[in-house]
């Protein structure tokens, strides 16, 4: 008799209910900021990574004068230069230059794209005969590549950590 008189008012009281609803919006929400805090480092990362290998592009452009060239023969410290460039972004030591990086090489421009006629370790050809044109003349370009890791902050909670953990990009830089 007691248990059905307490179930009774027990379905009628409704203290408490603005708690537990307040509950489930909180954490939903809560969910939605972790997702929106992770994916904008994410993006934060991602666009210093893009500085980091332009600022590489911008110090291997000044280190290198053009009677230096080709600079990854003659160009004394340039990654060391290039390098530090990279490490000088809010990301600190963390991006790295990929191995194998900077590669230099002659190319011409061909329909909006860059052709390689030839390698810095052969003489550097007199035209772009190789990329079709006979009237303009290669320039020496130098290629940058970085690469960074990134890990979410929070790995089992964020969609962040279905995105790429590798973050590399590229720039090209022309020498002469």
């Amino acid at each position: 008799m007691k248990r059905r008189f307490v179930a009774r008012h027990f379905g009628k009281d409704s203290r408490g209910v603005a708690a537990v609803e307040f509950a489930f919006i909180a954490s939903a929400v809560g969910f939605v900021m972790l997702n929106v805090a992770d994916l904008a480092i994410f993006l934060f990362d991602r666009l210093e990574v893009e500085n980091a290998t332009q600022m590489a592009a911008q110090a291997a452009y000044a280190a290198c004068p053009f009677n230096q060239l080709p600079a990854t023969v003659n160009c004394t410290g340039l990654t060391t230069k290039i390098t530090a460039a990279v490490q000088s972004t809010s990301l600190g030591t963390a991006p790295t230059i990929v191995t194998g990086y900077p590669t230099e090489a002659y190319y011409c421009v061909s329909g909006g794209a860059l052709t390689s006629v030839g390698a810095v370790t052969s003489p550097k050809p007199a035209n772009c005969t190789l990329a079709g044109s006979t009237t303009t003349k290669p320039g020496d370009y130098l290629l940058i590549q970085v690469t960074y890791t990134y890990s979410p902050l929070f790995t089992g909670a964020s969609i962040a950590a279905l995105l790429p953990t590798t973050i590399t990009n590229s720039a090209w830089v022309r020498l002469a």
